[in-house]
């Protein structure tokens, strides 16, 4: 019902990210990535970037298109259908190119950025740390300013591309005072993989595999002083508009995985017969079809109307608190569709003939992070 009320250019780029999902992403990939085989796959994000299909907000002049949130978000669903890792790839340049197009300089836009929006270079966000969870503000990664240049040392981890991008946006404290407030003791860097920075190791994950998934240790790290976003103590204010592509690409990509189980589930009864008719004519069956149809339409109503507010220019605050509601919304209301969906294929559905249970396995992250459920999605509103 939605294809009524997007805009005609929502509809050419839904219509556009389809076509490549079909045409040039094989199933072989989302095989090798879920057993690990590919730990990062360049080839998706070269095509990306052939198609320009990367960070599509970003003007035009930096490699972009100009595009706006509904656009984006109806792109996020076409892409969720492959389940999260390659969401998640896809979302990390909307989310590294938030902070670079709003509070980047021109050399960093054009050394970064610009080169990012083509498929040249590859991006991650080195947010989370091992002691620190939901917990941003505790921060203890530092950065001590040496001349014409900063001093990174500390740990992240749960970094998606820490085994494959080219450079990462790490936020790191540097007031070192320990009653310094924390909204102002952190600051963004763009620090590129060279001497000092490295992975750890890769974490073996229930789902969402093959995206270079690991920690990273910096240890004593040169970064140029020309590579901090927006200058000291400006992490805070840069977290906050970053929770914007953090959140909402989460509950747009996981309506992608969310249509495709139920697509397969329902088709799946209008075939599988037990006791002399089709399993679709079972009340059991199609209320659980008709739930998740609702669930559906509901989060998808949420995420469109909090995109449709950005491009509005809605208030921050508001941005912030409806970007949360409809990344908790979202991720649950998909989980369930995507539970009843396996519950109507039965044992089939739990086997690997379908990809319902690698998707089932994928989607649990989306209700973890960027703001767990359980600890309210609005956390840091």
């Amino acid at each position: 019902m939605f294809d009524y009320i997007i805009s005609k250019e929502a509809k050419e780029i839904k219509e556009e990210v389809r076509n490549f999902v079909r045409d040039e992403v094989p199933h072989s990939l989302l095989k090798q990535m879920d057993k690990e085989e590919i730990n990062y796959p360049i080839e998706f994000l070269q095509k990306l970037g052939k198609h320009n299909l990367i960070a599509m907000r970003t003007p035009k002049k930096y490699g972009g298109r100009g595009l706006n949130w509904e656009c984006e978000v109806v792109a996020l669903e076409e892409i969720g259908v492959l389940g999260s890792s390659l969401p998640c790839l896809f979302s990390l340049p909307i989310i590294c190119g938030e902070a670079l197009n709003f509070y980047g300089t021109e050399a960093q836009k054009l050394k970064y950025l610009k080169p990012m929006c083509e498929g040249k270079k590859y991006t991650a966000e080195a947010l989370t740390e091992p002691r620190g969870g939901s917990d941003f503000f505790g921060a203890t990664c530092t950065a001590e300013k040496e001349g014409d240049h900063y001093i990174l040392n500390g740990e992240k981890r749960f970094v998606v591309g820490a085994e494959g991008a080219d450079f990462f946006l790490t936020y790191a404290r540097t007031n070192l005072d320990p009653k310094a407030e924390p909204h102002n003791a952190l600051s963004l860097f763009i620090v590129d993989r060279s001497e000092g920075v490295s992975t750890e190791y890769l974490f073996g994950l229930l789902g969402t595999r093959g995206g270079g998934a690991g920690r990273l240790k910096f240890t004593d790290v040169k970064v140029p002083k020309e590579n901090i976003i927006l200058g000291e103590g400006a992490g805070g204010k840069i977290f906050y508009q970053m929770m914007v592509p953090e959140r909402l690409t989460t509950a747009a990509g996981s309506l992608g995985s969310a249509r495709a189980c139920l697509r397969i589930a329902t088709k799946y009864s209008t075939k599988r017969k037990a006791f002399g008719q089709t399993i679709k004519n079972f009340q059991a069956v199609s209320f659980k079809i008709a739930d998740s149809i609702t669930l559906l339409d509901a989060a998808r109503s949420i995420v469109l109307n909090t995109a449709r507010t950005i491009d509005a220019g809605g208030p921050s605050a508001l941005q912030r608190r409806l970007v949360s509601e409809s990344k908790k919304f979202s991720t649950k209301a998909c989980w369930k569709v995507i539970n009843n969906a396996m519950q109507v294929m039965g044992g089939i559905g739990y086997t690997t003939v379908y990809p319902i249970e690698r998707i089932l396995r994928d989607a649990r992250i989306g209700e973890i992070w960027t703001g767990t459920k359980s600890c309210g999605a609005p956390t840091y509103v």
